[in-house]
């Protein structure tokens, strides 16, 4: 899955005693790229389109991947402290947050905190807020295979994307959703208290939504489009949950350079 394109470099920083690590590749203005719940497999070829145009940061989120776990963070808004500190401490000052999935969850939570420093928020089949349709799928009920299979539009995608990697992704989605379910268990995968601070986010925000997404409906784009002062919403016909993965050129290519002062 991961592309050898570029060479890629693995740094680590300390913030609230635990290391958080990322691998860094490209040039340009920076992006943070906060994975899915189920775990940053590696360099991705979504993180490889956007390290064309930007120093891409595909950030282990705290208790996730070779980051440190801290035992005392219950909510995503937890990690969103850390990430916001842990951004100063990679030495970016300003950056296009990108979040995938649970990561852009914790991705509207770092704006909610504190947008002062984010050019663009990016937030990709999103969760983080309770549909008024539907449900998002809660993976605590479903196995590997089923959960991850239905994050795409079909069984030809899943196969070509992880199937050849089903074990080792398995052990990790296994250890991503032990921390899952420590900061997003009653509410599943929502914040009551989330969508009333995002009126005064006042980055432009992109919200990248596919079509068929069977994971988090489309309704909580709408309802980030309604809360969010700056949203745009591109709805990606026939892609699924996992869109950045579906459709790597075109996501990345959604994704704004900033404009020099």
């Amino acid at each position: 899955m991961a592309a050898a394109a570029a060479a890629q470099t693995e740094r680590s920083v300390v913030v609230a005693g635990r290391r958080v690590r990322a691998l860094i590749g490209g040039s340009g203005p920076a992006a943070v790229v906060l994975h899915h719940s189920t775990g940053n497999p590696g360099w991705l070829p979504f993180h490889e389109e956007l390290s064309t145009r930007f120093t891409t940061f595909a950030v282990d989120m705290p208790g996730y991947g070779q980051s440190e776990r801290p035992e005392w963070a219950r909510e995503p808004r937890d990690l969103a402290v850390m990430l916001n500190r842990g951004t100063r401490a990679f030495g970016i000052e300003r950056f296009v947050l990108v979040g995938l999935g649970f990561g852009g969850f914790v991705a509207a939570e770092m704006a909610a905190l504190d947008a002062s420093r984010i050019d663009q928020l990016v937030l990709v089949g999103a969760a983080g807020l309770q549909p008024r349709e539907g449900e998002i799928a809660d993976q605590m009920m479903m196995d590997y295979h089923e959960y991850v299979s239905a994050g795409f539009r079909d069984a030809e995608r899943y196969e070509a994307s992880y199937g050849h990697q089903a074990k080792e992704l398995r052990e990790l989605w296994e250890f991503s959703r032990e921390m899952t379910a420590r900061v997003t268990w009653k509410p599943y995968m929502f914040s009551r208290r989330l969508a009333p601070l995002l009126a005064d986010v006042d980055s432009p925000a992109l919200l990248v939504w596919g079509e068929a997404d069977a994971i988090v409906p489309l309704d909580v784009a709408r309802q980030y489009q309604e809360a969010l002062p700056q949203a745009v919403l591109e709805v990606i016909p026939g892609a699924g949950h996992l869109v950045e993965m579906e459709e790597p050129s075109r996501v990345a290519s959604l994704v704004r350079v900033p404009a020099v002062a």
